[in-house]
């Protein structure tokens, strides 16, 4: 049945992210030591946890992170490591970064397959084989990579170990079946989560959503929410929102579970409107496992 596959790989993800955390601790020489000046680049969803892991490691006082798609990365900066992120690890763009790199500066890679080419462009590689996936929509690798540097920041992870569980158990909200269009929001590193959670019910379920800064949802996209349509808040919300949201009619969803888990549960609304509409959330219109570019090939999603 379409959909039992990617199921089953969003339920693993308490499991991966604990296993995930007791590794951090073994991989301190390939990951960015403290007051290095890093680069974070991926495509897709990589790009997106790039992003978080960024803002994250800046949060803590880790040193200068930047976050960059991989085609956009500027060729002209210094940095002490570029820490690439692609599931497949056969991703055109991320290994063309690599490639430009080579010793210039020291690289690490985070893969699901180390029998890939990124194993012989990285100095340094990641295997998180155990989270790997069939589907071509990423949920467990993705969140399992971020699980892992989180704990490399040295965050407890017991907390959204246990808020993961909870979203991979609990039934999804009638009402989120129900709605239009949802505007995903965060604030620091919850902005890239909310870019994800947008990408996903788009990929999966070919549904209308957006992704914002919260600060900035005020300044303009405020004006497509009303009647029928949601908006869900990664992390705290800011002072007056919630009543700005009201005020248009929409619905509001914010809770106080860790925001990584929240993008589980946004994984399986996306899982559940993708059924309800008749479409394959594993295999969706026009996506492939991995964006591998050519004379012919352009196009896609990239792991």
């Amino acid at each position: 049945m379409a959909g039992n596959r990617i199921m089953t790989e969003i339920a693993a993800q308490p499991e991966c992210w604990r296993r995930a955390a007791g590794l951090a601790g073994g991989l301190r020489d390939a990951l960015p030591a403290r007051g290095e000046r890093v680069a974070v680049v991926g495509c897709g969803t990589s790009l997106y946890m790039a992003q978080a892991y960024a803002a994250l490691r800046e949060g803590a006082g880790h040193g200068e992170t930047d976050a960059f798609a991989a085609s956009e990365m500027p060729p002209g900066r210094r940095y002490d490591r570029v820490l690439a992120l692609t599931r497949s690890g056969t991703t055109t763009e991320v290994l063309a970064v690599l490639d430009r790199l080579a010793g210039s500066v020291p690289t690490t890679a985070i893969t699901a397959d180390p029998d890939t080419p990124v194993s012989g462009k990285a100095d340094r590689l990641i295997v998180l084989d155990f989270a790997d996936e069939e589907s071509v929509v990423q949920t467990r690798f993705a969140t399992t990579q971020l699980a892992l540097l989180r704990a490399h920041l040295g965050e407890d992870l017991t907390a959204a170990i246990a808020a993961a569980e909870a979203a991979v158990a609990d039934p999804v909200p009638p009402w989120l079946l129900d709605v239009e269009q949802i505007t995903f929001l965060g604030r620091g590193w919850t902005v890239g989560l909310a870019q994800e959670a947008a990408l996903k019910m788009r990929e999966a379920a070919c549904f209308w959503t957006e992704a914002y800064p919260a600060m900035e949802y005020r300044h303009g996209p405020i004006s497509i929410t009303g009647p029928r349509r949601a908006v869900w808040m990664f992390g705290g919300l800011p002072d007056g929102l919630g009543e700005e949201v009201a005020a248009t009619g929409g619905l509001l969803r914010a809770a106080d579970a860790d925001p990584l888990a929240e993008l589980v549960r946004v994984q399986r609304l996306a899982v559940a409107r993708a059924s309800a509409a008749g479409l394959d959330p594993e295999r969706p219109r026009h996506l492939t496992r991995s964006v591998i570019l050519d004379d012919a090939a352009p196009g896609g999603p990239a792991a």
